[in-house]
């Protein structure tokens, strides 16, 4: 006789019916990406909010450009630009608090610049001289996140244990199309939703993860909808439209913070330039569909919503010129000092308590410098 067998055993009740936890309609993205360059609703948008998106648009061209040349110029190791993704990377920036955190992919460097860090600390890490290059909790900015979608776990957790804390704190995080098909993106998304976590995801979607097309990584109607299954919302936005992804993203926000839970957001950008400096973009998309795009540049979009309502005139055109210029230059004469590395360094911050590994690597690369020293010396006094 078998344990279950016996009298008076546990036997577990037959499953309840099935019903959906929750109501799925309002979780579902728009038919069509949200809008408010061109329409009725931009009339009632704030002027000055128009004339800092544009100033901040401006500003992070002059930056993706500049970057890109100081790859060239072999600055910079490489560098993934996000030339007309710039409204993605402002508003995600302008959306969050001063208290918020930022979760940036390798591509969100303009997002981390227009939050306020310094350029040259932004492109540290693309430079290959440093770990990250600035303190991620003096700027609540997460480390520029190289591997697909494991930063999206980190802004659960961070957003989750805040909450648990008490502190208003809300995490928005940045990936790109490719990195929902990561498993990554499932398991951030399912957490923060069974957790109710204060936390924004915003998908980039730029049309390839490097040179496969979104068809060929999802089936869904969008990526947005994918929010209905994890129990979120998901919002559509066009992705070039400043003004609609501040206000969505805005929302957002403010929802998470006042513990409406997490939502997924979908921008439907396109990357005008390559993947990388390393890329030829040419191999998997023709000139023609970029020329399209170019129609639909978010500065465009938002000079024609600006000069419409004439809130843009040539003094605020050449002074938004003038600043972005500035610090271009400012970033190229930095970007061509030779920094100043220790060696020593790569030990630093790999543990709070380094094994014992790594201390005899440590000590072994101590011991090659040193050589390297005093050959160097030795060097030196035969030349003189």
């Amino acid at each position: 006789m078998t344990v279950m067998e016996q009298r008076g055993a546990y036997r577990p009740a037959p499953p309840p019916a099935w019903q959906p936890r929750t109501d799925p309609a309002p979780l579902l993205p728009d038919a069509e990406p949200y809008r408010v360059l061109g329409t009725e609703t931009a009339g009632k948008a704030d002027p000055g909010l128009l004339r800092r998106l544009y100033a901040e648009l401006v500003r992070g061209r002059r930056y993706n450009t500049q970057a890109t040349a100081l790859t060239k110029q072999g600055r910079l190791a490489v560098y993934p630009s996000s030339t007309g993704q710039e409204a993605c990377e402002v508003a995600a920036a302008l959306a969050l608090k001063e208290r918020d955190w930022l979760f940036p992919s390798y591509r969100d460097t303009l997002a981390v610049v227009a939050r306020g860090l310094d350029p040259v600390s932004a492109l540290t890490l693309l430079r290959g001289d440093w770990h990250t290059g600035y303190d991620p909790r003096e700027h609540r900015i997460a480390p520029l996140c190289t591997p697909l979608a494991t930063q999206l776990p980190h802004a659960v957790g961070l957003a989750h244990a805040a909450r648990l804390k008490g502190d208003d704190v809300v995490a928005l995080a940045m990936v790109g199309d490719g990195g929902t098909s990561e498993g990554d993106f499932h398991e951030a998304l399912n957490f923060a939703a069974v957790w109710q976590a204060p936390v924004v995801f915003l998908v980039q979607n730029n049309g390839f993860a490097i040179s496969v097309p979104l068809a060929k990584q999802t089936a869904a109607p969008s990526l947005a909808h994918k929010a209905v299954g994890y129990g979120m919302p998901g919002r559509l936005v066009d992705g070039n439209d400043a003004v609609a992804m501040h206000e969505v993203l805005s929302e957002a926000v403010a929802r998470a913070r006042e513990g409406g839970g997490p939502t997924l957001v979908e921008a439907v950008t396109y990357r005008m330039e390559a993947h990388t400096n390393a890329d030829d973009a040419t191999r998997y998309r023709p000139d023609a569909e970029v020329d399209a795009w170019r129609d639909h540049d978010p500065i465009l979009l938002l000079e024609r919503e600006l000069t419409e309502r004439g809130l843009l005139d040539d003094d605020i055109r050449r002074q938004a010129a003038e600043d972005a210029e500035t610090m271009a230059a400012d970033l190229r004469e930095r970007m061509n000092q030779d920094p100043l590395l220790d060696p020593m360094d790569l030990f630093t911050h790999v543990y709070a308590e380094q094994t014992s590994q790594l201390r005899e690597q440590a000590a072994q690369l101590r011991a090659e410098l040193e050589v390297a020293s005093e050959e160097a010396d030795a060097s030196e006094g035969r030349t003189r």
